[in-house]
């Protein structure tokens, strides 16, 4: 996978959620938004401070996520 410049994690920043350059729209409500059957556009209008390549970063980033496996450690 490329490197992902336009996700961001602040915890001052929609209690730390990655979020699209620093701006308060979640990854999540991206990907909640394309998951509902709003389109690209669709989204773009709604948001025009976006732009199409925050979508698709957006969406690698959630791909990624998904696939990741979280691992429990324990104390020491």
């Amino acid at each position: 996978m490329h490197k992902l410049t336009r996700i961001t994690r602040n915890p001052e920043v929609m209690g730390g959620k990655p979020c699209i350059r620093g701006i308060r729209v979640t990854v999540g409500t991206v990907v909640g938004l394309m998951a509902s059957g709003h389109s690209l556009n669709d989204i773009l209008k709604a948001y025009p401070y976006l732009e199409e390549a925050d979508i698709y970063e957006a969406l690698a980033y959630a791909a990624w996520r998904a696939e990741e496996i979280e691992v429990p450690l324990q104390s020491a």
